[in-house]
């Protein structure tokens, strides 16, 4: 799959997540797997780029493989001067956030609320591609609510106005997390347009995987929470998609290196305060399915040191061994 001049080493994405999709993150996926990790919502309100977290996501030139970076907003001349600060600052790809279902964002007319003004869709689009030399990807919901579902519409706007991929997550505004995600009007939205479409929504597996890009026809998936304390997911079903043959499950060593790397390299990234804290989540993730998780989860979540988190890792996974 190619988006602008880049071709992508695979057809499975990481999906952008606020607080997840971090570079640290970002970076884990493309190692394991990923053909592009999009990055964390960042608002084109340029009031808010002063603080810690957003100077931390608004730098990518030190990062590998393909940049994209992900900008919410309802106003195209902010969305455009976002789009070009960020293009500046090391990012290929632009993607514009019509998708997040959250209120805080929604009430700002930002995220999926567009949905509901595909006027205000057009205008941001044309500014955003308009502002910047990069190419510029778009990801929505597939409509507001079930009785407004218009993401063909949506779809076609993008389209007309120099989008070149599209990401559609199998549920509505209203939908949040719930349910199942569908995969019908995915399926129509890329009958109706020429750009590439990802399908993401409840795609945890690599057989899953297969079957929402047979059934959709959709260039890519994007995997978002299936992705969290198994980063792996993304070369499982690589060999899956090439192979048709389940690869096996990364063994206990392994999985121990790999989550010892990513808690370093949070500590590395955010600090020897921040780190610890933004570590635990990620930890709670890749231990959620050993027995001795829980209690391990526990104790680790009072730990406040860099050191002390690694070396209550190391001695979790010496007593699993």
């Amino acid at each position: 799959m190619n988006i602008g001049p880049y071709q992508l080493p695979s057809n499975v994405i990481l999906a952008p997540m606020a607080g997840i999709t971090d570079q640290p993150f970002r970076q884990l996926c493309c190692r394991l797997g990923a053909g592009m990790a999009v990055s964390e919502m960042l608002s084109s309100n340029p009031k808010v780029w002063k603080s810690g977290k957003s100077m931390l996501r608004m730098e990518h030139s030190d990062e590998a493989g393909i940049r994209s970076v992900q900008i919410a907003g309802s106003d195209p001349d902010e969305m455009a001067f976002a789009a070009q600060v960020n293009a500046e600052n090391g990012a290929q790809i632009i993607d514009i956030n019509m998708g997040c279902p959250a209120k805080k964002v929604n009430k700002k007319l930002a995220g999926s609320a567009l949905l509901k003004a595909p006027d205000q869709v057009k205008q941001i689009v044309q500014s955003v591609v308009a502002a910047v030399d990069v190419p510029v990807t778009l990801k929505i919901r597939t409509g507001w609510c079930e009785n407004t579902r218009n993401g063909i519409e949506i779809a076609q706007i993008a389209e007309e106005n120099g989008i070149q991929a599209l990401a559609v997550h199998g549920r509505t505004r209203n939908d949040f997390y719930k349910g199942s995600a569908e995969y019908d009007t995915i399926k129509a939205i890329k009958a109706a347009i020429s750009i590439p479409v990802i399908a993401n929504g409840d795609i945890d597996t690599a057989q899953k995987a297969e079957q929402v890009l047979d059934y959709t026809n959709a260039d890519a998936v994007m995997i978002g929470r299936a992705a969290q304390g198994r980063p792996w997911i993304f070369r499982e079903i690589n060999h899956y998609l090439k192979t048709g043959e389940q690869l096996a499950s990364p063994e206990v060593a392994e999985i121990r290196a790999i989550l010892l790397a990513h808690v370093q390299g949070l500590h590395e990234f955010y600090g020897d305060f921040m780190g610890p804290r933004i570590a635990r989540k990620h930890v709670s993730w890749y231990l959620q399915t050993h027995d001795q998780g829980k209690q391990f989860r526990s104790i680790f979540n009072g730990l406040e040191s860099p050191v002390e988190q690694l070396e209550s890792l190391n001695m979790f996974f010496d007593n699993l061994t």
